[in-house]
């Protein structure tokens, strides 16, 4: 694709990711990423419609999200699962996969597409946007449904971010390692876990941040699980098309996610220098911002609304699946 053509949609995009990483410094308990989508949505439902951003915000809504996917892989060990030893590791196995079922459970419950309860399920199992956007491929979801499933994750998170802290101390007092279960184990995003943990205190930030690591690990396995669940689908559906048997062969492992488990690989092999993984954090954030600003341009704010009634009952539902079950589990296996 040609520089001139995705320029303006992409320089949008990062002007807004700019002025949100301004404001998040003014409102923290936000973050840059949920005020880059916000503030896209905004613009992009009012003064910023043209037709010529279309072809830079699609650029990098799809692209620089894969790339930030695949940096994400430097930033972390598999050595990381051991410091929440067995209970922890399994505690984010279970709350994945109650909160896998119970989004898909949920969708269908609303009549939602496969698209996506898959997408919903993986981006408030993983880490929100970055699993949305490995997840989508994989599947061959629509760009609507995976604009849609972003901004309803990010909005949810936001709402779980302001309340987890305070629910956390009030619930496990200075118990650090449960208070960063809680907020490791079901905030959708790394921005969102640091940024609530940072609420109750570093100790908090370490432990939340571990728990999330764990999670993000498990991208690629949710990958593979979701690519396999739509590849059954389309052979159930078009049984008698010869075509689909081989059609999705190509989307079991996408460039990116393999790119993050190689990353991975080699800093846990190798122990990569700090700069490395602080560099690819960095970059990798900047990208998921930009990304974000782009998908809140390209926005329908009015099909959003539309579907605003049956959208919040799944939000809220899942999100509800997801605390509960991580009090639950808090009880059961960390107490």
């Amino acid at each position: 694709m040609k520089l001139k053509v995705i320029l303006p949609g992409l320089g949008t995009s990062l002007v807004i990711a700019l002025i949100s990483q301004l404001l998040a410094q003014r409102v923290p308990a936000l973050g840059a990423a949920t005020i880059a989508i916000l503030l896209g949505i905004l613009l992009g439902n009012t003064v910023l419609r043209q037709p010529q951003l279309a072809k830079g915000t699609k650029f990098a809504e799809s692209k620089l999200l894969e790339y930030s996917v695949m940096l994400l892989g430097a930033t972390m060990t598999v050595q990381t699962i051991g410091q929440i030893g067995i209970c922890g590791v399994g505690f984010i196995l279970i709350q994945m996969t109650v909160t896998i079922v119970g989004a898909l459970w949920l969708g269908n419950r609303l009549g939602f597409s496969q698209s996506m309860r898959l997408l919903m399920a993986g981006g408030n199992a993983v880490c929100g946007s970055s699993a949305i956007a490995s997840i989508a491929p994989v599947i061959e979801a629509d760009e609507d449904d995976k604009g849609t499933v972003i901004t309803l994750v990010n909005l949810m998170g936001t709402v779980l971010m302001l309340t987890l802290p305070w629910l956390g101390m009030s619930l496990f007092g200075s118990q650090t390692i449960l208070k960063g279960a809680l907020i490791g184990g079901t905030l959708q995003s790394v921005g969102q876990v640091v940024a609530a943990a940072s609420m109750v205190n570093q100790a908090t930030v370490q432990f939340a941040t571990i728990f999330k690591i764990m999670r993000i690990m498990m991208l690629v396995v949710v990958v593979l699980i979701f690519g396999r669940l739509h590849q059954r689908t389309l052979e159930k559906e078009l049984a008698e098309d010869a075509v689909v048997s081989g059609n999705g062969s190509g989307h079991w492992l996408p460039w990116y996610v393999a790119g993050f488990l190689i990353l991975c690989a080699l800093n846990s092999l190798f122990t990569l220098p700090a700069i490395v993984g602080a560099t690819a954090h960095t970059i990798s954030s900047w990208f998921e911002i930009i990304a974000l600003a782009a998908i809140g341009l390209r926005l329908n704010l009015v099909n959003f609304l539309k579907a605003g009634k049956r959208l919040a009952l799944y939000g809220l539902g899942v999100g509800s699946i997801q605390v509960v079950t991580a009090l639950i589990l808090i009880t059961l296996l960390l107490k």
